[in-house]
């Protein structure tokens, strides 16, 4: 969807006569997606202005196009500005990422894809020449059009506020492999700029239609998305599905197969608790959707830290591969910009995760707008991981929403076989035993070989795990809602401080592949980083928020942090049982995250000593 589209001659005009703010506004307004805020608005008046003056040469004929403001289909990326044109002999497109910088610093000498800006001084941000590439990416990758190619779209970055004296940071050799993708271009190249865009636009475009073709041409896996994806997936033991992954998948893909047929909507629901595999299942339908089936698919969860590294572990370190995957997998602030029937199969992790109206939700309501937006739904669902107020869906929600848009809804397949925790089942009972949440009259469980220790000392049980992470970085530590984010709110140097000599902090903000990090082991992840993932051993910090009376383990809401908003617990409207279920399924998800085994230690003495007791009448 693009905002504005016009002539270059009409841009410079309302540029000249400062028009395109209020042009902008009301388009958003009448295209119903968010924008033109009073900051939003400023940067319009600013950065377009400086385009105005690159482009004012007569070299370029005043029919050229210009589009601003172009929404990526199915996401919620907006390219800031576009020139559509001919040099003589080809059509191009040149793809410019505008900043308003004035300073900037490298987050670190690792971190190769972000930098940091006076404009956003806490937090980093992609760095504008990746930024620019991966809307290249984008557009090619969902854009079956032999017009619209490799040689056709050109990205680049202009920071016109930004001093010479910052060249040596934003164009550090880590970035180097952006910046040869996607030149970027300071507050002195206005002519280097301009002469950067001749070499692509002089002329009318021959192709009138070429921008119609980028904005509503039909969306489909492109040959180099199908490639890329397939190659991931090949050889990669994570994501190999056995025994009754297998017979949901055969579910699955037929009812893909039937809605291509009776042209319908499908909703398919697969439950399993947690270590069932299902976004292992989720990620193969994904695959074969694209890859064999050639269909516009998206995995679409809300959890990031599932999104970030399983993208990671598929493109196996390789940047740009992670860049043709920002398409294919993706968060559910993505719906809104998604028409009715957009995707042809949306999967759904996590699904029981999704909100109503969350913070910055563009849409009405999650689960409503998924339906919506997918001509196949399939939802992943475990009703026991829902670990916030918020997280109200369910198997029968999913099936009432499915109802009302008139979708043909599946029989709901459960997972029932354990992969985690060495595939025992014994465990999870156990679990379910100690949190209370199910009882059973058989205490002794069967583990097969995992290790479940509870530590005396916390320092001790890092020190082990350290050992262990040192083998192949499948080992980290994790936490409950307990502790405050010190770090964050500048409060102290550390986050979790256990007696004289344990002492921690949370895991980065920035770092968004915490999981899969080989320098993260010694941050401490939280439910939402580690939630949807899995790791050979994990040491899990349970907090005052759980305890033993003598005869049951309780929970203790006012023991929650401070500073947590997620859960939504410290709320006045949730109930001592909502609060007591949410900290329990919290501690279940915590401790179901080892595949070889977990380590445990406890702050509540005699809740220690409890677990060791259940632990050796268990042997």
């Amino acid at each position: 969807m693009i905002i504005y589209n016009d002539t270059l001659s009409c841009f410079k005009n309302d540029v000249l006569m400062n028009a395109l703010p209020n042009i902008l506004s009301n388009k958003l307004r009448e295209k119903g997606i968010s924008g033109g805020s009073v900051s939003e608005v400023r940067s319009w008046n600013n950065s377009l202005r400086f385009m105005k003056d690159v482009l004012d040469d007569p070299y370029f004929s005043p029919n050229c196009q210009v589009a601003i403001e172009y929404n990526i289909p199915q996401t919620s990326k907006r390219v800031d500005f576009m020139i559509m044109g001919n040099n003589g002999e080809e059509d191009h497109v040149v793809v410019v990422e505008l900043k308003q910088w004035g300073k900037v610093e490298l987050v670190d000498k690792t971190c190769d894809h972000s930098v940091m800006s006076d404009l956003q001084k806490h937090e980093p941000v992609a760095h504008p020449s990746y930024q620019a590439f991966s809307y290249k990416c984008l557009i090619l990758n969902y854009c079956d059009d032999k017009n619209v190619n490799e040689k056709t779209i050109k990205p680049c970055a202009y920071l016109h506020n930004l001093e010479e004296k910052y060249r040596s940071i934003i164009e550090d050799n880590i970035y180097s492999e952006w910046t040869a993708e996607a030149p970027l271009f300071l507050q002195r190249d206005v002519l280097k700029f301009r002469e950067y865009i001749k070499k692509y636009i002089r002329l009318k475009a021959n192709d009138g239609s070429l921008l119609y073709k980028i904005e509503e041409g039909r969306l489909r896996p492109t040959k180099s998305l199908q490639d890329a994806l397939d190659s991931m997936l090949c050889g990669n033991k994570e994501f190999h599905m056995i025994d009754e992954q297998v017979v949901a998948y055969d579910k699955i893909m037929k009812a893909i197969r039937e809605s291509r047929e009776d042209n319908e909507k499908h909703v398919i629901i697969i439950t399993g608790g947690p270590g069932t595999g299902k976004s292992v299942l989720a990620i193969n339908v994904l695959a074969r959707c694209i890859i064999d089936m050639k269909l516009n698919a998206s995995y679409i969860t809300k959890n990031m830290a599932p999104r970030k590294c399983y993208a990671n572990l598929l493109a196996k370190g390789n940047a740009k591969k992670m860049i043709n995957l920002q398409k294919a997998i993706q968060s559910p602030w993505c719906l809104p910009n998604t028409p009715y029937n957009g995707l042809d199969v949306g999967i759904f992790d996590e699904a029981h995760r999704m909100q109503k109206k969350p913070y910055r939700y563009f849409g009405n309501d999650m689960l409503e707008d998924a339906i919506k937006a997918s001509r196949v739904s399939v939802f992943f669902v475990d009703e026991d991981q829902r670990i916030t107020i918020d997280e109200k869906y369910s198997v029968d929600s999913i099936i009432e929403y499915a109802e009302r848009e008139n979708a043909i809804v599946h029989r709901p397949f459960e997972l029932s076989s354990q992969f985690r925790c060495d595939g025992s089942d014994g465990y999870i009972s156990f679990l379910n035993n100690l949190l209370e949440l199910k009882q059973t009259a058989n205490t002794r469980f069967e583990f097969n070989k995992l290790k479940v220790v509870p530590y005396d000392n916390p320092v001790k049980m890092r020190d082990d795990l350290r050992e262990l992470n040192k083998k192949n970085n499948k080992t980290r530590m994790i936490a409950g809602y307990c502790y405050d984010w010190n770090v964050k709110k500048h409060r102290g140097e550390w986050d979790i401080v256990i007696g004289d000599d344990f002492k921690a902090k949370w895991n980065l903000e920035n770092d968004d592949h915490w999981a899969v990090n080989p320098n993260s082991f010694e941050e401490i992840g939280c439910i939402h980083t580690c939630q949807g993932m899995e790791f050979d051993y994990v040491g899990v910090f349970i907090g005052k928020d759980l305890y033993y009376d003598g005869q049951h383990v309780r929970t203790n809401r006012n023991a929650i942090s401070r500073d947590d908003s997620s859960s939504g617990i410290r709320l006045k409207t949730t109930s001592d049982d909502e609060a007591d279920k949410l900290i329990r399924r919290t501690y279940k998800v915590l401790l179901t995250r080892g595949l070889k085994g977990c380590f445990i230690y406890c702050e509540d003495a005699p809740l220690r000593d409890y677990l060791k007791k259940i632990l050796e009448r268990r042997n």
